[in-house]
């Protein structure tokens, strides 16, 4: 096996012609297109017909993140546009209690125009129809790793939370990649059917496809539906520099899964039935459950030292050590188990950095339903580590026959080689 951190990015690259982007959402969610890949084999369908290509039993693990209105623009004194694009919180550093809370609190942002503002300091004023007016005040703290700065955040209404206040002056952050600002109906097609849990700061845009429909029909068929949640940061924009993956800082982020959950998918393994992917942040999870189960197996599995909630990490590489023990998905969703019950734990929390690759099948989604994704992704190796490396026959064939590229775009249902 090719060692992982000397693969070359420039074997995932492809030329993706701009008018194959979809810069918006089509009418109807479900009538999105759908490529579906199983050993060598190709065909066309369309969303709606998602059930009917599953087998019966089957689980499907969707991410129920949603996205929170992470841009925020203003305009200096000096009449210069500044845009802060809040990335995770710092204090508190759990997503649910930061966008609840109503005492002020403090994010690793970027800013877009940095130099412009001299001062790092400015207050928002905010008009709302039929109520008092709001001042945001914001302070710019320091600079951290990876170009970003730690900034604090106030207001004056302290009956609104973090949250609620985002909700009324930011703006949906579409990626860059898109072309254009955020309007009214992104607010909506921006988010997934089934999206609850605030956080992310992009949507798990393989999801954006399901509807009401779709998801009846799935039970209909004795499906299962379960969800977890991975807050996806801004790094999954982020294209792959250097030459190979050895250079590549794979970026952090948040996993939730209750207990209830990891005992659904030891149940699934354990009947040896199949179990669907919804998405590339839905696989990257149970990827790094099933590694986080080795690390517990060989007793390194370590808990944070956190005020608000015991998390976990797993390193960018831990997939290819080779001190860690080899076990079964079974096995090893079994010790993460017992882990979280040994600690007496409701919630697996967990930051990671874990990077797939071609080499390295997935150890536990025999199947993931997911978008066409930039050449020169760590998105684009994962599905190259799904399908063998057959990516390239899926992609060309979509180019091809017309499929919507990106977050907008159309969908894949591709079975593990």
């Amino acid at each position: 096996m090719q060692d992982p951190k000397s693969i070359d990015i420039a074997d995932f690259d492809y030329d993706l012609p701009d008018g194959r982007i979809a810069r918006y959402p089509l009418s109807e969610r479900d009538q999105a297109k759908l490529l579906c890949y199983r050993e060598g084999s190709i065909s066309d369908r369309q969303f709606v017909n998602l059930p009917e290509l599953l087998p019966e039993g089957s689980m499907l693990i969707a991410n129920r993140t949603r996205v929170i209105h992470a841009r925020l623009r203003f305009q200096l004194s000096n009449e210069r546009w500044i845009e802060i694009f809040c990335l995770e919180p710092l204090n508190p550093v759990d997503h649910q209690l930061s966008l609840s809370s109503r005492k002020p609190v403090r994010w690793a942002c970027m800013i877009g125009g940095n130099r412009r503002w001299k001062s790092g300091q400015t207050t928002m004023h905010i008009e709302r129809p039929d109520q008092a007016p709001i001042d945001l005040h914001i302070e710019r703290i320091q600079r951290l790793e990876g170009g970003s700065f730690s900034v604090d955040f106030r207001w004056s209404d302290t009956s609104l939370s973090w949250g609620e206040v985002l909700m009324l002056i930011g703006q949906i952050p579409l990626p860059p990649y898109l072309g254009r600002d955020a309007e009214a109906s992104d607010r909506d097609r921006y988010q997934t059917v089934f999206a609850k849990q605030e956080g992310s700061v992009a949507a798990p845009t393989a999801g954006l496809h399901f509807t009401p429909r779709v998801l009846e029909q799935l039970k209909a068929k004795n499906c299962l539906w379960t969800e977890l949640v991975l807050h996806v940061g801004a790094g999954t924009f982020k294209p792959v520099s250097s030459d190979t993956l050895a250079g590549h800082e794979m970026h952090r982020e948040y996993i939730e899964l209750s207990i209830e959950t990891l005992r659904q998918i030891h149940h699934q393994l354990q009947g040896e039935k199949p179990i669907i992917c919804v998405g590339t942040t839905s696989l990257r999870s149970l990827e790094s459950c099933y590694h986080l189960g080795r690390l517990a197996r060989a007793g390194q599995l370590k808990i944070e030292d956190q005020e608000e909630n015991p998390v976990v990490k797993l390193g960018q590489w831990t997939a290819i050590e080779a001190s860690l023990p080899k076990l079964t998905p079974v096995d090893a969703i079994a010790h993460l188990i017992g882990f979280v019950e040994q600690h007496e734990m409701d919630m697996l929390r967990a930051h990671t950095q874990l990077i797939i690759t071609p080499g390295i099948p997935p150890a536990i989604a025999d199947g993931i339903i997911t978008n066409f994704h930039q050449p020169r992704s760590t998105l684009l190796l994962i599905i190259a580590a799904m399908t063998g490396g057959h990516w390239k026959n899926i992609y060309q064939h979509a180019l091809e026959s017309d499929y919507r590229f990106l977050s907008y775009g159309d969908s894949s249902l591709l079975w593990k080689s």
